[in-house]
């Protein structure tokens, strides 16, 4: 699908590879205890089904954090701890791992650079897609001209946390604000990451709504405890 003009995006789901439970099937997630060779196999089926090589798609050392950094080639299994990257060169695809967390793509076609971002509880409240956007934007982009797309994550209808944990989230980022359908304290992670964007001076901002918690065609953490890892990639084309 297309993003924006020039730049396609997709968010891969569950089915389709060849992991055996409880990684069943299309495990992307490459610090999962699953069975290396299965997701390297998995990675190079959603590649090539994609229209995409194998050997050009950037994975993350994902780890919770606000660091960002400019790449111009994956970064092969000595990946450093992140949880965003951007580029400008076309052909080389960018994925966010998730399964509850928000995967978090950014385009820009004025200046045709793409970006994507791990965005959970912990790197929404440090701030991770502020920070991918400064960072597109000290490499020449203008906010205004970004798409955004805050893809699958878990909703804050789902997202339960203990009332000490929403209270210190929303004392820096109010929207995080929610409560489950059994009216307990939970964290909206798409409202605040809509508002910092929004912050950020982004205004063309998307959405893949779907909650993992609720859609088992998707890999949610909170949901079965251990399992695999869905992504969302994004891409220039030439």
């Amino acid at each position: 699908m297309e993003l924006a003009p020039g730049i396609r995006y997709a968010v891969a789901d569950r089915h389709g590879g060849v992991s055996a439970p409880p990684f069943d099937t299309r495990n992307l997630g490459g610090t999962t205890a699953d069975d290396p060779a299965a997701v390297r196999r998995n990675r190079e089926l959603t590649a090539c089904g994609l229209g995409l090589d194998p050997a050009r798609v950037v994975f993350m050392r994902q780890v919770h954090s606000a660091e960002v950094r400019y790449v111009t080639e994956p970064f092969g299994t000595d990946a450093p701890p992140l949880d965003a990257v951007h580029t400008d060169r076309p052909g080389l695809a960018l994925a966010a791992l998730a399964a509850d967390c928000a995967p978090v793509l950014l385009a820009d076609p004025v200046g045709r650079r793409i970006g994507a971002a791990h965005s959970g509880r912990v790197g929404t409240v440090s701030g991770v897609v502020p920070a991918l956007v400064a960072a597109m934007a000290e490499h020449g982009s203008n906010p205004a001209d970004l798409v955004a797309l805050v893809g699958p994550l878990a909703c804050g209808r789902c997202y339960e946390v203990p009332a000490a944990m929403r209270e210190e989230a929303c004392a820096g980022l109010p929207e995080l604000w929610s409560t489950t359908r059994r009216d307990t304290p939970a964290l909206d992670v798409r409202a605040g990451i809509t508002a910092q964007l929004t912050r950020a001076g982004v205004t063309g901002i998307r959405h893949d709504d779907r909650c993992t918690m609720e859609d088992r065609d998707f890999f949610s953490h909170r949901r079965e405890q251990t399992t695999g890892r869905f992504a969302a990639y994004v891409w220039l084309t030439d």
